[in-house]
């Protein structure tokens, strides 16, 4: 057993012999009978050379001269984060102390510096984003929908963003000049001012002059709203948990519609079809009553660092404007070169609404 009560951290290794003997019940049991916050383990077969430096010591020599020929073996200790449900997890190297670390009214709101994803930032131990790849996610949830409505001359003016406390999606709708003003209504003040302190890259365009940000509740606001105060909404939510779970309901997509232009647009992160496949169609299914199934769109991104790289996206629209058949590729083109996009492109646009078989099926109510 080794502790480190500095970090109120223990490590147990566990040596089990044949493979009747099951250690994930050791590691259970201890995880539950220290009350832990957070989990993780690795499982090493006895016999994995590859993890070993073979080292020419004669058993003769006393310890400490064989010591001295020893080599620094391939795995050093390693800190890792894991963001874990019952059947799959995600593990990231970190290089050990939390950069930032606060308990909100909402959610444990975190940021680890890692070695390969740079500064990532979590919320109740899941991951939010991270430097390396938070572009994929914010550049397809804003520009898909935004350029659809610029090449149909149609770009909004007024923009609402539910959530995104980042700043990562308001910095990619200010990108589009059309853009007069945007509304941001973040429930939780500690993750704006961790990625403020902690994640300027994300959270650049949160003291822009367009920006009206509001700390609040953003089901609230959208029930006080008037009707067709906005051409463009973005449910940028966490996932179906904590502060965001009123977010997934059909009563909030109704103010959504409700509080669009007839013309507008709403684009809303819809979880992944493999890890939370539940969720995922019952909110496709929710905005289809609301918006009409001809008239919502799924579309894909792929992100390491979220559970299984999948994740999707759904596009509605009051205005029946298809977001493959009305792009403008030309435009999107110019658009993504003029402001160096690292993710979206007009061929990853179109190539993002087709859909596999598996989610076809999915999502079919025949």
């Amino acid at each position: 057993i080794h502790t480190w009560p500095e970090y109120r951290y223990a490590a147990v290794d566990l040596f089990t012999c044949v493979d009747a003997v099951n250690p994930w019940v050791s590691y259970e049991s201890l995880k539950a009978a220290f009350e832990a916050a957070h989990g993780s383990a690795i499982e090493i077969n006895r016999g994995q050379l590859d993890l070993l430096e073979k080292t020419d010591i004669d058993l003769g020599e006393m310890r400490d001269q064989a010591t001295k020929k020893l080599v620094t073996p391939k795995h050093s200790r390693s800190v890792w984060f894991t963001d874990r449900d019952e059947n799959i997890a995600l593990s990231i190297r970190h290089k050990g102390d939390r950069i930032f670390k606060e308990k909100s009214p909402y959610q444990l709101v975190e940021i680890f510096d890692t070695f390969k994803y740079g500064k990532i930032l979590t919320a109740d131990k899941m991951v939010m984003c991270s430097e390396k790849d938070e572009t994929a996610y914010n550049e397809m949830i804003v520009h898909v929908p935004l350029l659809t409505s610029a090449s149909a001359d149609q770009a909004p003016r007024h923009a609402l963003v539910i959530g995104g406390g980042d700043g990562g999606s308001v910095r990619e709708i200010l990108r589009h000049g059309s853009v007069e003003t945007v509304t941001m209504v973040e429930i939780d003040e500690v993750v704006v001012r961790a990625s403020r302190d902690f994640l300027p890259s994300l959270s650049s365009a949160l003291d822009d002059p367009k920006l009206d940000l509001i700390i609040g509740d953003g089901v609230d606001y959208l029930r006080t709203t008037d009707d067709g105060s906005f051409d463009f909404i973005v449910v940028d939510s966490s996932a179906l948990l904590g502060p965001a779970t009123g977010l997934f309901s059909h009563a909030f997509y109704q103010d959504v519609f409700r509080c669009l232009t007839p013309h507008g647009l709403m684009v809303t992160q819809s979880e992944s079809p493999r890890f939370n496949q539940r969720a995922f169609v019952q909110l496709t299914h929710c905005l289809q009553d609301i918006f009409g199934v001809a008239n919502i769109h799924t579309y894909l991104a792929f992100i390491q660092t979220y559970p299984t790289g999948m994740w999707s996206f759904t596009y509605g629209t009051k205005g029946r404007l298809h977001p493959v058949r009305s792009l403008d590729s030309a435009l999107a083109t110019q658009f993504s070169v003029k402001h160096d996009l690292q993710y979206y492109n007009s061929d990853v646009h179109q190539a993002a609404f087709c859909l596999p078989t598996f989610i076809k099926t999915m999502l079919s109510r025949g």
